[in-house]
């Protein structure tokens, strides 16, 4: 393991900054201006703790590297605004795919891909949407589209895209296989090939075979709730997501249940633990915990989940212009991002509009240090925790 400290990317995506702290004292040792981080295709791990993101105002993929003499080690153009983000296994082949932006309705059918090692790169039309993405990887990549309404998945080949004229021309899948019209998170286990796709039916799941996908059982979510976001965990080779019950409308936030997600790739065995009600969404995955934040009109807390099932709970400060009762979660409210590394016990925790960042030892919950790197971090911003060498990039999926 590299000695390097851990070091967060905190992202201000309304001021326009990156920060770099180091974990977990919260020195500053780096910053960009003027970046606008696409907050929904967040941060993609690459090999030797560089990070991928795109600056939705410049058309930019970004390159950092936080242990080089320059942040930036690389920008390619890309089509914005950019929904979703993913590499690989290897890091070297990536895909970008658009789509609401600040708008109400998807109108953006447009598709980069970025070879690293050649630097070349390519743009092509796929279908209107908010597709998500992953690449699978091998000796011919391929790329795979997560589409919705009607829902499939469509596989391209990372050459045949690459190779397409200028011009952003259409782009004809391979081969398709259908999915239901509501998927919305994405994962892929590198070393066997097989991608994974959240629904309201359960995870559906379909492995490569040659150029194209072949589908397998789908997995249940075992409950009567959905989950919105799939991550893998690299360590112990299973698949998270938070299961969201109650009532769909968004004003009735504060009742919405929220359960963590469990399934062991090797084992097949599902767990279910209660969060909490409120709204709990996306989670971080540190070395020996799982993290996720619960906002809620009653206190916000961190949740820290232990191997064996464990639940500490780790009260927050209250944020000014938090989501209130009878008003939705997402309009002009604050929030909180979250990030951990496989490799470290830390979990940073942002306090939306406030500028601080809580970093918390997972092992005790005791706050280490409350860095303000400057800029307000309004709607909650966006982290990305990562060491040299700690094994994050095994997840090739944009977080």
């Amino acid at each position: 393991m590299s000695l390097d400290p851990p070091v967060l990317f905190v992202s201000d995506h309304l001021a326009g900054a990156v920060h770099v702290l180091t974990v977990p004292d919260g020195t500053p040792v780096g910053r960009l201006s003027s970046r606008h981080i696409s907050e929904h295709a967040g941060f993609l791990a690459l090999p030797g703790g560089r990070t991928a993101c795109v600056d939705d105002r410049r058309g930019e993929l970004l390159i950092l590297d936080p242990h080089a003499e320059r942040l930036v080690e690389r920008a390619f153009p890309v089509a914005v605004p950019a929904e979703h983000l993913a590499c690989d296994p290897s890091g070297r082949h990536l895909a970008v795919t658009t789509g609401l932006g600040a708008n109400e309705t998807p109108w953006s059918d447009l598709l980069t891909v970025i070879d690293l090692t050649t630097g070349d790169t390519s743009t092509v039309r796929t279908r209107v949407g908010e597709p998500g993405v992953t690449v699978l990887g091998g000796e011919d990549p391929l790329v795979v589209l997560r589409h919705r309404e009607p829902g499939q998945w469509a596989a391209h080949h990372f050459a045949d895209l690459l190779a397409a004229p200028p011009g952003c021309p259409p782009a004809t899948p391979r081969s398709v296989l259908p999915l239901p019209d509501d998927g919305h998170g994405d994962a892929q286990l590198p070393d066997t090939g097989h991608v994974f796709a959240a629904t309201s039916r359960g995870v559906h799941r379909a492995r490569r075979r040659g150029g194209a996908l072949a589908a397998e059982t789908p997995i249940p979510w075992g409950s009567r709730s959905r989950g919105w976001y799939l991550r893998l965990d690299t360590r112990r080779r299973a698949l998270w997501s938070t299961l969201r019950g109650g009532d769909p409308d968004p004003r009735l936030w504060p009742e919405w249940t929220n359960h963590a997600w469990r399934h062991g790739l090797d084992t097949g065995h599902t767990d279910h633990v209660d969060l909490g009600p409120g709204l709990v969404f996306r989670l971080a995955l540190a070395r020996r915990h799982t993290a996720f934040t619960r906002v809620h009109p009653d206190g916000d807390e961190l949740i820290l989940l232990s191997p064996d099932d464990t639940v500490r709970r780790v009260p927050l400060p209250a944020m000014d212009g938090a989501p209130r009762r009878g008003t939705t979660p997402w309009e002009g409210v604050q929030r909180r991002a979250i990030a951990a590394s496989p490799a470290s016990d830390w979990i940073a925790v942002t306090r939306g509009g406030h500028g601080e960042v809580h970093i918390v030892d997972a092992v005790t919950g005791h706050e280490a240090a409350r860095p303000r790197p400057g800029t307000p971090l309004h709607h909650g911003g966006h982290l990305a925790l990562r060491s040299r060498d700690d094994g994050a990039d095994g997840d090739p999926v944009g977080r």
